[in-house]
Parts: C-alpha cells; structure tokens; sequence
C-alpha cells in the first residue's frame, strides 16, 4: 500500500468506525510481523560437517528463516540434499528459506544460453524449496571495474526479466565494491539508475554500508525504498573493521533499524562472514541472543 491509498483507507475507515461503532481496524496496525533469518554462510563450516543436526541447531536458536546459498544446479542439490529432500530438513526444523545466493556471476563471460540454462535451474530448485527470491551475491575481483558496471544492468534486467516470469523475485546483494567512486557515480548508482526496479530488487548489506558508503543504510534506501526488499544485519569490529558477533562492534543499529524505512522490506538476515570469538555457531547464538533481546523491537 502506497502512501496516498494509506491515507485514503485510512480516512474511509475512520469515517466507517464513527458511523459503525464495531467497525474492526486491526488492519491499521500496519507493523509486519518479520521472521528472524541467518544467512546459512555464517555456518559454512557446521553446514559442510551436519547439515541437518547445524539446522536443528538453528531453529532452537530461535532463526526461523534462511537464506541459502551453494546450489548444486546439475544435481539439483542443497547441502548435498535434493531440493525436496531439503525441504523436508527445513520442515522437520520449523524452518524455512526465503532467499538463496546463487552463483550467476560464474556465468558472465559465458554464452547466454548458458546463463539462461543456469537460471531456469536455480528457478525449478528455488521453487522446490519455496524460496522467494534468487539473489546476485558476487562478483569475481578482478571484474569489479567501472566498465563492468555499465554492462551489468542489462544482464540483471535480463535475469530479472526471467526470474519475475516464473513467478519469483530477484535482487542484487551488495559487498564493499559497489561503493567505489568513478568520477562521481558508484557502481550502485549505475545498478539502481539502469536497473528497472520490477525486475531487480536491492538486498542491502548493511555492514558493507556502513564500512564502504559515503551514505547511511537509511539514506540509500531513502533513494527508492520500495526496491530494498532484504536486509543482511552484521556488525563490525571496532579495531579491524571486520566481521564481528552483534553487539561486539561498530554500528549502532539501534540508530539504523529505527530509521530506515521498511516500506519494501520482506526478509532480513542475519550474518557474519568469519573473525568468529569462538566458532561459527557459537557467534550465531550470541547474535540470535543480542538481537532478540535488543533490536528485534525495530522489526
């Protein structure tokens, strides 16, 4: 609902409940009840060894919605799992997956149709497992060059355009890179100006925002904020700039989740690449922890 019809709605309702005294408003508690969600990635290391007991884990954590990523797509497999077979892990676990990392970038320098093979079966394993969205995670570094920015968009338009056919959304995850400047435009810049927003969605990174943005996480998703359907949450450590467990680092996301706005968010994850204190799954314990009882009032 967009702003205007808010405001209508809101004041035909109003009006409904003065003639109607027993007029239900519930809906105008407008607050969207959010799954806490971990980008399985924090737990490669667990996922490699025990997929199914590191997922059992998860959910007694109180995460109730992943991301995946590593897609097998000539065997159609997750985490050496058939994607039905997955989603039966996921169900047994009361978990569920709403995004996944797929490895699009691998097929850059390759024909098209190789690309559009490779779409098609991260859609049908996508679908399997009842994601909603397949997401760009990355991009190789010596590809990150101004000139591989101009050529980007057509090719997300593209995978867009094939992933919104089926029925699925598709968006860009963002590292660091994205934030360099060219002469006065960023290689975001050029992704959220030539993309059409239908068809390429945003997964903003908040850590890489913060670490590498000249602006705020609220401030980029102020430029169009009905694009910005995921959030990745992580903190930063306050000596080395990296990873680190929530609550141990830099960003205050106190001042970050209270102001940027929610108007597309769909999902959020929690993450955090490595720098663990202990292990991975002891850090997503200590995240879940800190996140639940601190921030989660935000979502």
């Amino acid at each position: 609902m967009n702003r205007r019809s808010f405001i209508q709605k809101s004041g035909s309702a109003v009006l409904s409940a003065a003639i109607i005294p027993n007029t239900d408003l519930s809906w105008m508690d407008m607050k969207k009840n959010y799954k806490m969600g971990l980008q399985l990635f924090t737990i490669r290391d667990a996922m490699a060894k025990d997929p199914a007991g590191s997922l059992k884990k998860v959910a007694g954590l109180g995460y109730q919605d992943l991301e995946t990523y590593g897609f097998d797509p000539e065997k159609g497999m997750y985490y050496g799992y058939k994607a039905a077979d997955f989603k039966k892990v996921l169900e047994d676990c009361g978990l569920t997956t709403s995004s996944g990392h797929y490895d699009l970038f691998s097929y850059w320098d390759k024909p098209a149709s190789e690309l559009e093979r490779y779409v098609d079966r991260s859609i049908e394993g996508a679908k399997a497992i009842d994601q909603s969205y397949i997401t760009w995670p990355w991009m190789a570094p010596d590809a990150r060059t101004h000139e591989t920015f101009k050529k980007l968009p057509e090719v997300l338009n593209k995978i867009g355009e094939q992933v919104t056919k089926s029925g699925l959304g598709f968006a860009y995850h963002n590292h660091d890179f994205e934030f360099v400047d060219y002469g006065g435009e960023t290689g975001y810049d050029i992704i959220m100006r030539e993309t059409d927003p239908a068809l390429v969605k945003l997964q903003l990174d908040m850590y890489w925002a913060a670490h590498s943005s000249k602006l705020s996480s609220a401030e980029l998703i102020a430029r169009q904020p009905e694009r910005f359907v995921m959030w990745h949450i992580k903190d930063m450590d306050k000596v080395t700039r990296d990873y680190t467990e929530l609550g141990n680092g830099s960003i205050d996301y106190h001042a970050v989740l209270s102001e940027a706005s929610q108007e597309g968010l769909e999902f959020y994850f929690l993450e955090q690449g490595g720098n663990f204190a202990h292990n991975s799954m002891q850090s997503i314990t200590d995240s879940a922890a800190y996140f639940k009882k601190n921030l989660k009032k935000y979502l």
